[in-house]
């Protein structure tokens, strides 16, 4: 699972690839809300705020 900016989509879903072989779910986080789970605040490769989930 990777939550990132904008800027870092494509690598997060090639990450992703690489290491489970199978292809991403992208949400976005701005139309999604989840229950029992926060999200990040900032994307996991630089400080900007994060704004997709890749799982």
């Amino acid at each position: 699972m990777y939550v990132v900016c904008k800027e870092h989509v494509e690598l997060a879903i090639d990450l992703f690839v690489d290491e489970y072989e199978d292809a991403p779910d992208v949400v976005d986080l701005k139309e999604t809300e989840f229950s029992d789970w926060d999200p990040p605040a900032k994307c996991t490769q630089c400080e900007k705020n994060a704004e997709y989930l890749v799982v």
